[in-house]
């Protein structure tokens, strides 16, 4: 099961604690869902080379851009709705309640769960680094479109941007939780990170 997020009741989950949650828990390196993890990686990097590519073996503008706008659409769906929720066991939405008002949902399944399976680590990485990737190369073709006067490309990166981006942020939102923001979470994970070094240091000038 899924628990939902709210302001009153939130179980903030560090996105930069994965050493921390390994040291407590066995790891899991197999991959348990191999068609989920394909295709959240499949979607998308198939845009990117079909964006890179296109012009090499088509002389078709309409039919370049269409297949991009597809396989960034069926990214959009495949990753909002089935991979989050089968690799890392997150899932967010969008919805407009009775007032009119956009309100963004999210939910976490439980790690402390009796019973529940621990989700792999493999399929983690995997899916947090083509999260993260993916729309980065977006927004390099966004500026190289701009600079080099591509705009008959500027709608399809601009799309790209949008779609993969708003993946992401969900995804962050999901991890992170709604009461910490990501300065915060990059300060503490930085002097976690520097008061380790320390401590190894100071260990290795005893022994």
């Amino acid at each position: 099961m899924l628990r939902q997020e709210s302001n009153d009741d939130t179980e903030d989950v560090s996105l930069f604690d994965a050493d921390d949650e390994t040291s407590r828990r066995p790891k899991k390196s197999k991959i348990k869902h191999p068609i989920a993890s394909f295709f959240h990686l499949f979607f998308r990097v198939s845009a990117v080379f079909v964006y890179l590519l296109c012009e090499l073996f088509s002389n078709s503008y309409i039919a370049c851009v269409v297949t991009i706008i597809l396989l960034l659409s069926c990214d959009f769906w495949a990753v909002k709705n089935i991979t989050g929720r089968l690799m890392v066991g997150l899932r967010w939405w969008n919805q407009v309640d009775d007032d009119g008002k956009s309100q963004w949902v999210f939910e976490a399944r439980k790690a402390s769960t009796p019973g529940k399976k621990v989700a792999s680590e493999a399929e983690s990485r995997i899916f947090w680094l083509g999260l993260i990737t993916c729309p980065l190369l977006w927004v390099i073709f966004a500026f190289s479109a701009l600079f080099s006067f591509k705009v008959k490309w500027l709608a399809v990166v601009i799309l790209g941007v949008t779609l993969q981006g708003a993946n992401l942020y969900g995804y962050i939102r999901c991890k992170v939780g709604s009461r910490k923001n990501l300065t915060s979470l990059a300060t503490s994970y930085l002097g976690k990170q520097f008061l380790r070094q320390t401590v190894a240091k100071e260990e290795q000038a005893v022994s």
